[in-house]
C-alpha cells in the first residue's frame, strides 16, 4: 500500500514523542513493502524532499514565517501541507491510505481525506483532557474539540495502551469496532551502544561516588518532576551520594530551578537542558535508576528506551506507564501523585543493585518481544487492510467530492502560563 503519513514534528525536527514514533513506523511500514510518504514541516537546515531510508519525505515552508499567535500557525502549515499533498497528486504521486498523527494535523487530514476520496486513519497519542486533567480554557477547549473532529472523520483510531482507549471511549464516545491498540515500540539496539567518545561522560555530571537518578524527557507539567523534587530530600536522607540528572526542555524549567533552590537540594541536581541522542544513551548505561514519575502518560517511550537500555526503572502506576511496567519483575511502580511512595522505591532500587539488575535484565528481554517495531508495524499494517477493505465497499468512495469547509479561526483566550504548547516557536520552522 502506499500510505501518506501527516506528522507536524519528524526528523531532525524532534519536539516531543511524536517524531521518533513516525520515524521508526515508516522505517518499519517500508521494511514490510509498504511505499511511505511523510509530509511534515521544515526546519532551516532540512532538505524540502528526501529519500529517508526509502521513506519519502516532504517538507514544508510556512507562507508567513512570523504568524500572529499560535492557532494561526496551525492553520497555516495545514494549508500548506495540504497545497503540498496536492501538488504531489498532480505530479502523478498516488496514496491509498492517509494516516494522520495527533490533532495538529487534523486539518490536512480531513481536508485530503475528502478531497482524494481516500481513507484516513488517525493515531491519537495523548489528549488535551487528559494532559490537563479537564479543559480549563478556551484554548484547550478548541484542541480537544479538534481531536474529536479528528476521531470522527477518521475510519479507524489507534491508540497506544488500554489506557487511552478507555480514554478515548470516555471523551469522544468512539465505539470500540473504531479503535485499536497498537503501543509503542523501539529499537533496542539504539539504546545500547555507546561510542567510546561518550563512554566519559559519566564524570560530566556526577562525581564517581555518586549513583545518578535520571529522568529525559519534556520538562512539562503533566510529567511529575515536582514530584521527583519533592521526593528527593528523603532519597537524600537514605544516600547522601546521589545525584539528580534531569535532561530536556519546557516551559515548566524555570519553576523546577526554583523549587529545587526552595527544598535545598539545588546542588544535588544537575539540569542538562537538551541532550542529544548519544549522550542520552550513555547517560541511561551511568545511571543507578531512571526515573519517570509521570501524572498523565498515554504509554510512556522515553521508559521503554530506558528498558532497551537496560537501566534499572521506576515509574508511577499511572496510563500506560501501569501496564508497561509490572511492578517487582521489569520495574517498580510507586503510587500516582504520591512524592513518599517515589522515594522508597527509589530507595529500594538503589539499595538492592542486584534484585535491580534482574529486572533490568528482565525489562530488556520483554522489550524484544512484545515493544519491537517489526511486530508494531505488522499489527498497523492489519488496520489498513481492514480500512482498505471496507472503503473498497463503501459508497463512500464514489460519492462526489464536496466544496471544502470554510475554517475560521476562533478567538481564544490567553492560554496559561505552562500550557504544553508554550514553548513551540510559531516561527517554529523558521524557514
Amino acid at each position: 500500500m502506499k500510505i501518506l503519513m501527516l506528522s507536524w514534528e519528524f526528523p531532525p525536527r524532534v519536539v516531543g514523542g511524536i517524531a521518533p514514533h513516525v520515524h521508526d513506523l515508516s522505517l518499519s511500514l517500508q521494511e514490510q513493502g509498504q511505499e511511505v510518504s511523510v509530509l511534515t514541516i521544515g526546519t532551516p537546515e532540512s532538505a524540502e524532499e528526501q529519500d529517508w531510508e526509502g521513506i519519502n519525505v516532504y517538507r514544508v515552508k510556512p507562507s508567513n514565517p512570523h504568524p500572529p499567535d499560535f492557532i494561526s500557525w496551525v492553520l497555516q502549515f495545514n494549508l500548506n501541507l495540504v497545497e503540498k499533498a496536492i501538488q504531489l497528486t498532480q505530479d502523478g504521486v498516488e496514496f491509498d491510505l492517509i494516516h494522520a498523527h495527533d490533532w495538529l494535523v487534523a486539518y490536512a487530514g480531513k481536508l485530503l481525506k475528502h478531497a482524494l476520496k481516500k481513507p484516513l486513519v488517525a493515531t491519537i497519542h495523548a489528549t488535551e483532557w487528559g494532559r490537563n486533567n479537564g479543559l480549563h480554557n478556551d484554548l484547550q477547549r478548541y484542541i480537544s474539540d479538534v481531536e474529536w473532529w479528528l476521531a470522527y472523520e477518521a475510519w479507524r483510531v489507534i491508540c497506544c495502551s488500554r489506557y487511552m482507549f478507555a480514554e478515548l471511549q470516555n471523551i469522544f464516545q468512539l465505539p470500540k469496532d473504531k479503535l485499536r491498540i497498537i503501543p509503542n515500540g523501539v529499537y533496542p539496539e539504539i539504546f545500547r551502544s555507546v561510542p567510546k567518545k561518550y563512554a566519559a561522560l559519566r564524570d560530566q555530571y556526577a562525581a564517581p561516588d555518586e549513583k545518578i537518578i535520571f529522568y529525559v524527557g519534556r520538562l512539562v507539567i503533566e510529567k511529575g518532576l515536582d514530584l521527583l523534587l519533592e521526593a528527593a530530600p528523603r532519597i537524600l536522607a537514605a544516600d547522601q551520594k546521589v545525584k539528580f540528572v534531569i535532561a530536556g526542555k519546557g516551559p515548566y524549567a524555570e519553576h523546577l530551578h526554583a523549587k529545587a533552590r526552595q527544598l535545598g537540594i539545588y546542588d544535588k541536581c544537575y539540569f542538562t537542558g537538551f541532550i542529544d541522542d548519544q549522550t542520552r544513551n550513555a547517560l541511561f548505561r551511568a545511571a543507578s535508576v531512571a526515573v519517570f514519575p509521570s501524572l498523565y502518560e498515554p504509554f510512556g517511550i522515553v521508559a521503554l528506551e530506558a528498558m532497551a537500555a537496560g537501566t534499572p526503572v521506576v515509574v508511577t502506576d499511572t496510563g500506560g506507564l501501569g501496564e508497561v511496567v509490572q511492578h517487582g519483575k521489569n520495574g517498580l511502580k510507586a503510587m500516582a501523585n504520591d512524592p513518599t511512595s517515589l522515594a522508597d522505591n527509589i530507595i529500594w532500587m538503589l539499595s538492592y543493585p542486584e534484585q535491580a539488575r534482574a529486572m533490568s535484565e528482565q525489562a530488556s528481554r520483554d522489550v524484544e518481544t512484545e515493544y519491537n517495531w517489526e511486530k508494531i508495524a505488522g499489527e498497523t499494517i492489519r488496520v489498513y487492510r481492514e480500512v482498505e477493505q471496507e472503503y473498497q465497499r463503501s459508497p463512500w468512495r464514489w460519492a462526489p467530492t464536496g466544496r471544502p469547509e470554510r475554517f475560521e479561526q476562533p478567538k481564544l483566550a490567553e492560554a496559561p502560563v505552562y500550557s504544553r504548547y508554550t514553548s513551540v516557536e510559531v516561527e517554529a520552522t523558521s524557514v
